[in-house]
Formats: C-alpha cells, sequence, structure tokens
C-alpha cells in the first residue's frame, strides 16, 4: 500500500474512533426547556450551573449551537454530554435547537434544487428556516432566560458552536453587520463577551472547493444556482468584522473540516481588524473538541472561561 493510501486509512480510522468516543457518552437530560416558536425543532434546553462558581447569584452563559453539517441526522442530544461538562464547569448553558436539512422525498425535501444529500439521503439545512431559527432563538433568549435560568447573566454569554454549529455562532455573532435587506439584521449586536467557534465552517468558498461534509455548503445556500447570492447573507468571511472578540479553536488532524477552512476564515477577519484568536491544537482531530472524555475538550471549556469570567 502506498504511503499516501495508508496515511489517508489512519487517518479515517483515528477520526472513526474520535467519533465513537465523542458520541458514546449518554445523554444528558436539561433541567429546564422553552420553546421560541411553534415547530418541534423550536426548541432550546437549559443547564444550570454546578461545581466551582455555581454558587454565584450570576454566572455566565454559554450558548451551544450543535454541529452535523446542518442535517436531521444530528439533533442537540448528541452534544448535550457537552453542555452538561460546561454545566459542571460552573456555567449556564443554553443548547438550541434549530431546523435542519429535510430526508430528500419527503415535502419540501428537494425544493431547494439542491439535489440528495451526502448523507443518508439527507439535505444540509433549510434555506431559510435554518438561519429564521437560529436568529429568532437568540432574538427570544434573554426573556427565555430571565424566566427559566435566572442564575444566568445574558450580560456576559459566550456563544460556542461545532462544526456547521460552529458556523452558526459565528453567523449569530455577525447578525449586525448582514446586508440591509436581510431579514435576520437587528438594530444593534448581540450583547456578548465573544465567540468560541470549534472546527466551524467558517469560510464557504474553501468549504466549498474542499467538498466539506459532501458538499454541504453548496446544499445549505440551496444549490450551485444561488450559492453566489446567499452566500453573502450566510458566510462568515464575508461578514467581517464584528467587533466581537472571536477564537477559532481547531484541531490540526481533522478530516472532516480541514484546518484550511479555519485557517482561511482567521486571515480574513485579521485583515478586516477582527479581534481573532485561533488555536490549533496538535493530534486533535474533528470529534474530541466536544468529548468530555478528551483533554482538547478542557481546551475549549478554558477559552471559553477566558471570554466569560
Amino acid at each position: 500500500m502506498p504511503d499516501d493510501a495508508a496515511a489517508s486509512g489512519e487517518a479515517v480510522a483515528r477520526n472513526a474512533a474520535e467519533e465513537a468516543s465523542a458520541l458514546s457518552h449518554p445523554p444528558v437530560d436539561p433541567d429546564a426547556g422553552a420553546a421560541y416558536g411553534d415547530h418541534p425543532d423550536q426548541v432550546i434546553d437549559f443547564y444550570a450551573p454546578r461545581g466551582p462558581g455555581a454558587e454565584q447569584d450570576l454566572v455566565p452563559l454559554v450558548v451551544v449551537l450543535h454541529g452535523g453539517a446542518w442535517r436531521a441526522s444530528y439533533d442537540r442530544r448528541h452534544i448535550s454530554p457537552f453542555a452538561g461538562f460546561l454545566a459542571r464547569r460552573g456555567f449556564a448553558v443554553a443548547n438550541v435547537e434549530y431546523r435542519r436539512g429535510r430526508e430528500v422525498g419527503t415535502e419540501g425535501g428537494t425544493e431547494s434544487g439542491a439535489g440528495g444529500g451526502a448523507e443518508s439521503g439527507l439535505v444540509a439545512g433549510r434555506w431559510p428556516e435554518t438561519f429564521d431559527d437560529v436568529a429568532a432563538a437568540f432574538d427570544a433568549l434573554p426573556a427565555l432566560v430571565r424566566d427559566t435560568l435566572p442564575q444566568a447573566d445574558p450580560r456576559r454569554m459566550v456563544i460556542t458552536g461545532h462544526s456547521a454549529g460552529g458556523h452558526l455562532a459565528l453567523w449569530a455573532a455577525a447578525r449586525h453587520v448582514l446586508p440591509a435587506d436581510a431579514p435576520w439584521r437587528p438594530d444593534r449586536p448581540e450583547l456578548l463577551r465573544g465567540v468560541v467557534a470549534l472546527a466551524p465552517i467558517a469560510d464557504f468558498e474553501v468549504a466549498e472547493k474542499l467538498e466539506v461534509c459532501g458538499g454541504a455548503v453548496t446544499e445549505l445556500l440551496g444549490g450551485k444556482d444561488t450559492f453566489a447570492d446567499r452566500r453573502a447573507y450566510a458566510d462568515p468571511a464575508l461578514l467581517l468584522p464584528t467587533g466581537i472578540a472571536t477564537t477559532v479553536v481547531q484541531g490540526r488532524t481533522d478530516i472532516v473540516v480541514p484546518e484550511a477552512v479555519a485557517e482561511s476564515y482567521a486571515d480574513a477577519a485579521a485583515k478586516a481588524g477582527e479581534m481573532i484568536g485561533l488555536t490549533l491544537l496538535e493530534d486533535v482531530g474533528h470529534f474530541p473538541l466536544i468529548d468530555p472524555a478528551a483533554d482538547a475538550c478542557a481546551v475549549v471549556a478554558e477559552e471559553i472561561a477566558q471570554l466569560a469570567w
């Protein structure tokens, strides 16, 4: 076997083992939940703070956006162990669900013309519903936190997200710099301490070229015919600067969302004058960033703490 083929096989096997470890933890039930809309996916799970710092009257709020290539095969339950891990670190946590891609052949499943998804017949995301939901969740969050998780201090809020959720975290923080005609653009920036994006799909041009997650970026934007026009409303690499402290955490052996995507976004952010940090972790792939059993997850918690406390 040629050396490059052997290396590729080892990388695939390592990624599979890391994914299996991250998904081996039983889901962690929330302390409370609330809806921000009428659709079953328009819900937020809340985790009360535990451990060091939890005895304070108010603690920082971490908003978590899960990944899964914007496809329906992954929901917020798979990242609930990570949410529970953060709660044990003394944070209040809001784990946001949102509408993801439909199965091909179901009602509206191919309305965007994106064609079949690369994963179990699923299409990545829904335009515009995925973005509608994230915007609506953040608009509703202050009131929901006040009523559901009074220990949380929304003035010390950090957004974090993994993979496709990392994209949504960066996008949520950048809504105030969306084009003027964007329906999701608020009157003012979110009141944030910062964003910690974990292996985010943060530069759509690079992600498209690398065919990240089986072309999920193109599917999210509705297909090749609408990719260029919609990218201006969805690509974090074009929504700069935000003026919000941002850290990207990236595993250097990630074969799901390669390092090149994070580096391209960080370069664009720095050139735009953004407050950007890029933490590259050696011998770390895609999934250890949200695996409570992995050292990389403790690094993530520290990055969040540096912005939040």
